[in-house]
């Protein structure tokens, strides 16, 4: 009994931690979904700004820090932290997450998009 105990735990860690993996976001598809980005936004160390910041290291930055870029009122107000998580919550739908941002952009609908984006901009430093 207490073996067939402790391989249902043994069986349930296994399954948690695989899906926990297959959660994490694809750097390389991401940079795919990125291309999505460009109309707004460059990725490269010292890039311009142009009609967005530069996403260049945003991973752990606060949100609308970026010097000399004019952000909106309500993204200044937000207090977001740009963690992988927030990004894929941003990603999905930006005006659900801060409503009155500038930000002109519907959101990725796959949350497999959300996570590899993400994970392509935590690669960005």
């Amino acid at each position: 009994m207490l073996a067939k105990s402790l391989m249902t735990v043994a069986l349930l860690a296994a399954t948690t931690i695989a899906a926990q993996a297959q959660g994490a976001g694809d750097p390389v598809k991401g940079k795919a979904v990125y291309k999505r980005c460009v109309v707004c936004h460059t990725d490269t160390k010292g890039g311009s700004d142009t009609l967005g910041p530069n996403l260049f290291g945003i991973v752990g930055k606060k949100a609308a820090s970026k010097p000399g870029y004019a952000y909106s009122a309500p993204l200044q107000a937000a207090n977001i932290t740009w963690t992988e998580a927030n990004l894929i919550k941003w990603s999905a739908a930006p005006q659900k997450m801060v409503p009155g941002n500038k930000m002109f952009f519907a959101g990725i609908t796959s949350k497999n998009q959300q996570a590899d984006l993400a994970a392509y901009l935590a690669t960005l430093k």
